[in-house]
């Protein structure tokens, strides 16, 4: 047990100490805002170019990973909005957001640091995979869905939601940083020294800020109140959406689909484990759902530490459950 502590240990201790941080008034939550600012704009953009422009595009582009990552999560989103719409009765706009929480992923604060312990460079790799289909896909579409059940009487335009998708992606440093890699791969562009290096001091300052961030931002949640949904959305979040995911990467390849190979099986997995994106409360606020989001936040962060360290172990104990 105490090589799987070694992982998720120094993982937590880095969200304790900007928790404590907060807290005892070190820093301000305002102040994480600033860190979270320049983690989205420049060190995690670094990072996904530099992984990306650094490697031949044949290591790349992994189509089982995407196309196992994106199925599993969207066959748990479809479920999840309808025992939330029809079953539990909620708005089609709440239903999307417990959808999010359970199925979005925090690929960039918490989950690639884990990644990069475990896998080193192939975490930037699993990191911008991960991306292309929250961004391509699931958010696109979650948050389409936010709107239509927030103005029932609309008729929602595929145009307008289509537009207004591009506009977000093509402003988003990330994707930017996604494409320049790809592109610089697909050439075979080798980068000069200083701009290589450069890119990488920035990048090497994503894991362990990141992670410091997502402990301020919990500061002053609370989760009084909210316990039953809460607790349905954790459980969704930690342990049916890694299930849904494991369960497409070993039945796709029985259908003719490309499989996923390697440590990559294992990646999936556990990005699927992640605890939900860090703005999954902002993005609520806008309809005025930030209580419960926020809560489920909180309670996913904690509850991950053992959710996460118990698949890891599974993972080391019993290898055979990522066999073909």
């Amino acid at each position: 047990m105490l090589d799987i502590l070694a992982i998720t240990g120094p993982i937590y201790l880095c969200i304790a100490a900007g928790f404590a941080s907060v807290r005892w008034s070190l820093f301000s939550k305002a102040d994480m805002r600033v860190f979270g600012k320049f983690v989205i704009q420049i060190a995690l953009p670094a990072l996904l170019f530099n992984a990306l422009a650094s490697r031949p595009l044949g290591e790349v582009i992994r189509p089982g990973y995407l196309v196992a990552f994106a199925v599993g999560s969207l066959v748990l989103m479809l479920g999840a909005l309808w025992f939330a719409h029809r079953v539990q009765g909620k708005s089609l706009t709440e239903s999307a957001y417990v959808a999010m929480g359970m199925t979005c992923s925090n690929s960039g604060y918490v989950g690639y640091p884990v990644m990069l312990l475990l896998f080193g460079p192939l975490a930037g790799v699993v990191l911008a995979l991960n991306l292309l289909v929250e961004n391509l896909l699931k958010l696109p579409v979650l948050l389409a869905l936010a709107d239509a059940g927030a103005h029932p009487g609309e008729r929602v335009s595929l145009g307008h939601t289509l537009r207004q998708t591009v506009e977000r992606l093509v402003r988003n440093p990330m994707i930017i940083a996604i494409v320049a890699g790809f592109l610089v791969s697909l050439v075979g562009w080798q980068l000069p020294s200083v701009i290589s290096r450069t890119v990488t001091l920035f990048s090497a300052a994503s894991g362990g800020l990141a992670l410091f961030i997502i402990g301020g931002t919990l500061v002053g949640l609370q989760v009084k109140g909210l316990r039953r949904q809460v607790s349905m959305i954790a459980l969704g979040k930690l342990l049916l959406h890694p299930l849904a995911v494991w369960a497409a990467v070993m039945v796709l390849p029985l259908l003719g689909l490309p499989a996923v190979d390697g440590d990559l099986r294992a990646a999936a997995v556990l990005s699927a484990a992640m605890p939900m994106l860090g703005i999954y409360a902002i993005l609520a606020q806008r309809h005025g759902f930030e209580s419960f989001t926020a809560a489920a936040l909180l309670a996913t962060t904690a509850i991950s530490f053992f959710t996460l360290s118990g698949i890891l172990w599974l993972m080391r104990h019993s290898p055979g459950w990522l066999s073909a």
